[in-house]
């Protein structure tokens, strides 16, 4: 009987330069993992150092590693310009399967969520992915089913990861999703024995439709003991002037509006959040009385 996976956790991050501080989002990320799930090691993988207030919390609980993404991504000229643009996306596709075959453990993307300790018995399969939704393929013009790799579970050098790997040279085309989440499915279908398909609920009970982020984002539902994490498909909504998925954008992930406003995404942040400052407190609700005050008496 092979060993469980181990109960450290792989992250990737800074593959560009870094030219602003590490955000909130990405702190709480890393500080829910490590609060929630109770880590033997959060391993902290990247070609360029953050930098930051946030980082300076975090990053004594990290175990740094320097990587390099691999030529077959850095060197790829993509037809699609707009997908080009996230090529440090594609180039942590490759990087989270090689750590995780050396390694082991358990991979999250940046824009994870731990709310509850992910389920004890999902730790004794030698490879574990999450369902999700249908995705649109370039190639084929249709929809194909799809299983997400923004959560990897991997027993060190697990044969569906070597698998993976190893057609993900061939298999990748500059589209979003080919070598990412349509190759794991097929290999899935031709080799079940190898693998562990989680439910979406565990790990996306959100996912990347406008109905879903607004569930998240503006709607405030009730905490689900069955979910561990949630995805928040951050790259669909960071930017203020995207709002084809949403309206919900980075700069509203500010420590003041997760504590006062409740949304989903909010409430379930919230205790991940570092020490309120001293006098913040008392700020907030003197500028929010400012704010209520009928126009002619505003202080400017």
């Amino acid at each position: 009987m092979t060993a469980p996976t181990p109960n450290q956790f792989h992250f990737v991050f800074g593959l560009e330069r870094q030219n602003q501080p590490l955000h909130l989002l990405h702190y709480l990320a890393l500080e829910s993992c490590r609060l929630v799930n109770r880590p033997d090691r959060i391993f902290f993988h990247y070609k360029y150092e953050p930098f930051g207030e946030y980082w300076d919390r975090i990053k004594e609980h990290l175990k740094l590693a320097r990587v390099e993404p691999p030529s077959r991504v850095t060197q790829f000229r993509y037809s699609d310009p707009f997908i080009a643009t996230f090529r440090y996306a594609h180039e942590s596709d490759f990087v989270r399967l090689d750590v995780l075959i050396e390694h082991g453990g358990v991979y999250a993307d940046m824009d994870t969520l731990f709310v509850n300790p992910i389920p004890r018995p999902l730790f004794d399969h030698p490879f574990v992915l999450g369902a999700e939704e249908d995705v649109p393929c370039r190639a084929t013009g249709t929809t194909q089913p799809s299983l997400c790799n923004a959560l990897i579970m991997c027993q060190p050098g697990a044969e569906f990861a070597r698998l993976w790997r190893r057609e993900m040279d061939t298999a990748f085309d500059g589209s979003w999703s080919r070598h990412s989440t349509l190759l794991p499915h097929d290999l899935a279908t031709r080799h079940p024995d190898l693998i562990h398909v989680e439910p979406a609920r565990t790990f996306y009970k959100y996912m990347w439709t406008r109905k879903d982020l607004r569930r998240l984002f503006e709607e405030c539902e009730p905490a689900d003991p069955a979910v561990a994490s949630i995805h928040l498909w951050a790259h669909l909504w960071w930017s203020e002037t995207r709002r084809d998925f949403s309206h919900f954008h980075a700069g509203l992930i500010t420590e003041d509006r997760i504590r006062r406003v409740d949304t989903t995404f909010y409430r379930l942040a919230r205790p991940f959040l570092p020490p309120e400052r001293k006098g913040a407190r008392t700020l907030s609700r003197l500028m929010a009385r400012l704010k209520r005050r009928p126009a002619r008496f505003r202080i400017w």
